[in-house]
């Protein structure tokens, strides 16, 4: 999930995030200066105060991560949202580390598929790989990128104004829909659409502020999503429902590439992922927090 970078002041250094109904495990993974990491505060974001019971040990008395690998449970009783703050340990310090938040199942019986498997051949015979991603690009126009490949991006930041998906070889039963969000909530700002249908605008100068994947009727598949929005760190974004949006929500979309990958696997390589693209010389006292939610079995997450 995700950060708040820039030039900002540390109160500015947070990310709202989405959870569903469940238990989750927050995990602060890691830190770039591990000599002094950040401290990482959870919170319910306003209005969600009674949403999330949060489960510490029995020496905290707060939701708070001191320092990598510890953490601690939430039980969510609704869905609802949850702010998470970064804030470094000395002044200048990194504000860089790296949070997960993961579903603990509940324990049910996993359906098991017919057939035999061999060698995990089977399993991996439908990787996504015929995900096509369109996007209008301004003053470039239509551009079509296939899965885990930048539109616009780090590499060349471009506005966004307009996107449309299509799955080749998706899975039967598998259900699509996304939507896009505008600055000023534009007609058709976070209307959802099926695969294969046009959202946003072309050549009207209105750049996407948001973006919001679902994925529905399989739970064998998740999208891993990357997006960048203007002067902001990378966002990551990992589960069925994905939403994407910069630190304060209106940042333009500078850059996109979304994937879809089988859950265990979009699970394995949140883990092992490169760290993204640097933008041009950031004092050391910027940085991102990165939280990845990952749903194995279920309808979200997030660089």
């Amino acid at each position: 999930m995700a950060q708040r970078g820039r030039f900002m002041s540390e109160a500015d250094q947070r990310k709202t995030v989405d959870l569903d109904r469940g238990l989750f495990f927050v995990n602060y993974r890691s830190a770039e200066d591990p000599a002094a990491p950040p401290k990482v505060i959870v919170a319910p974001a306003r209005g969600d105060e009674g949403q999330f019971e949060f489960i510490l040990h029995p020496d905290a008395s707060e939701p708070t991560l001191w320092e990598p690998n510890s953490g601690f449970v939430i039980r969510a009783r609704a869905p609802g949202r949850l702010q998470i703050e970064v804030l470094p340990m000395r002044p200048g310090g990194s504000r860089a580390a790296v949070v997960r938040i993961e579903p603990i199942q509940s324990g049910r019986i996993p359906a098991v598929s017919r057939g035999r498997v061999e060698s995990g051949r089977a399993g991996s015979a439908v990787k996504g790989d015929g995900l096509k991603v369109l996007a209008h690009v301004a003053g470039i126009g239509d551009t079509t990128a296939g899965p885990n490949t930048w539109i616009a991006g780090p590499a060349s930041p471009s506005r966004i104004e307009g996107i449309a998906l299509d799955w080749a070889d998706r899975p039967d039963g598998v259900e699509i829909r996304y939507a896009v969000q505008f600055l000023k909530g534009q007609s058709g700002s976070g209307k959802m659409v099926p695969l294969g249908a046009f959202v946003g605008t072309r050549g009207r100068a209105m750049p996407l502020t948001g973006v919001v994947l679902e994925m529905a009727g399989n739970n064998e598949f998740e999208f891993v999503a990357e997006a960048l929005f203007l002067n902001a760190p990378t966002l990551r974004a990992i589960g069925q429902r994905v939403v994407l949006s910069g630190p304060t929500g209106r940042e333009p979309l500078v850059g996109l590439r979304i994937a879809v990958e089988r859950a265990d696997r979009a699970i394995a390589a949140s883990s092992t992922a490169a760290a993204p693209a640097k933008t041009p010389t950031k004092p050391s006292g910027s940085g991102r927090v990165r939280v990845f939610r990952s749903r194995p079995r279920q309808t979200i997450a997030v660089d």
